[in-house]
């Protein structure tokens, strides 16, 4: 059984419509979405610099978006949490703080992964 709503092409309209709403209320009301689009603007042409390999290319844009995307999803969970009560509720701390965690993890792969292509690149030039 199917939800009611929206088929086809319109359905795929207003999902891209729904979508550029979150990245403007991420970029309007988040500062830490702010500063990894900055991070990223700056990273992203030390990639054509650094990676040698479609690969390379491949895993050094894909650990910077994925941060975004840990971003968007924590932001999302601080957003519901947020809207059910300011009282603090040690269920709501601990999904902020997991949301958070993400955000660290995604951030370390970033560091892991610029890391080692940086490595090799500088090791063979």
């Amino acid at each position: 059984m199917s939800k009611p709503g929206a088929t086809g092409l319109t359905r795929i309209i207003n999902a891209f419509g729904y979508s550029m709403k979150g990245f403007r209320a991420a970029f309007k009301y988040e500062s830490a979405f702010r500063q990894e689009v900055v991070l990223i603007l700056v990273l992203l042409p030390l990639v054509y610099w650094l990676g040698q390999s479609v690969l390379e290319y491949i895993l050094l844009v894909g650990s910077l978006l994925l941060v975004l995307i840990v971003e968007l999803l924590n932001s999302a969970i601080e957003a519901v949490v947020d809207r059910i009560g300011d009282e603090h509720h040690k269920l709501a701390g601990r999904a902020k703080d997991m949301g958070s965690a993400a955000v660290f993890v995604s951030l370390l792969n970033v560091v892991f992964i610029w890391g080692l292509i940086a490595y090799q690149y500088l090791k063979t030039n």
